[in-house]
């Protein structure tokens, strides 16, 4: 199961639950471009909705985070800082660290063979010639990588935390960051792999932490390199 869709927690069942899943994918995509305003008229429109809708999914787009609200401004796609990228690390370092310490005990011998193969099947697919989209591949494959090791944890409040609260805004980072991995990520989390095998908790989470921090340097330096449009704090 795709990353996104499995920390989505629900299917689509309302106009507005629909209507949040595709401002969603735009906001992440770059369709709507960070900082952009919230045009309710436009949006309706471009939809076919009614403002009432489109007010639901505002909202629910606010609550995971990829929108602000201000009085007498309206709604915004958020920007992009270096400071709120540090604060999210922070937390992915320490709460990813500990899935990865509780998945080691708690993974089933099934759940890590899946991982495994979901690892090699990476690797092969991220060395075919023939794949010309591997930004995307690498990408949804690292997100992939790490929530199996979530879910493996076996804590629910912790699954919720990441997914509901963390993680769109963690995709709204690496889909304009793009970063992809680096030449010693695939390495990183064979590690990590080997780690689980071993049923180590101590050295999963020492690994996870390492390599969330690197994905985290990663991260900050490309994110610098950006022009003031590009973070969505130009007009």
């Amino acid at each position: 199961m795709a990353f996104h869709l499995a920390c989505q927690m629900y299917e689509p069942v309302t106009i507005s639950d629909r209507l949040f899943l595709d401002l969603r994918r735009a906001i992440l995509t770059g369709e709507l471009p960070a900082g952009k305003k919230i045009s309710e008229p436009e949006l309706s429109a471009t939809y076919g909705v009614s403002r009432g809708s489109l007010r639901e999914a505002i909202s629910k787009l606010e609550n995971c985070n990829l929108v602000t609200r201000k009085p007498n401004i309206g709604a915004r796609v958020v920007t992009f800082s270096v400071d709120q990228l540090l604060e999210i690390y922070q937390i992915r370092e320490a709460m990813e660290g500990m899935a990865a310490r509780l998945a080691a005990r708690n993974m089933s011998d099934h759940e890590i063979q899946h991982l495994r193969m979901l690892l090699e099947r990476h690797k092969k697919a991220i060395d075919d010639p023939e794949i010309t989209n591997k930004a995307d591949l690498e990408r949804d494959a690292d997100l992939d990588f790490h929530f199996c090791i979530i879910q493996g944890c076996s804590n629910e409040r912790l699954l919720r935390m990441l997914c509901q609260d963390l993680y769109d805004l963690v995709r709204f980072y690496r889909y304009r960051l793009n970063p992809g991995f680096s030449p010693t990520a695939m390495q990183e989390h064979e590690l990590l792999v080997q780690a689980l095998e071993r049923r180590d908790g101590e050295m999963a989470e020492l690994l996870m932490r390492h390599h969330v921090r690197a994905s985290r340097d990663r991260a900050k330096e490309r994110l610098q390199q950006m022009t003031p449009e590009e973070l969505g704090l130009a007009g």
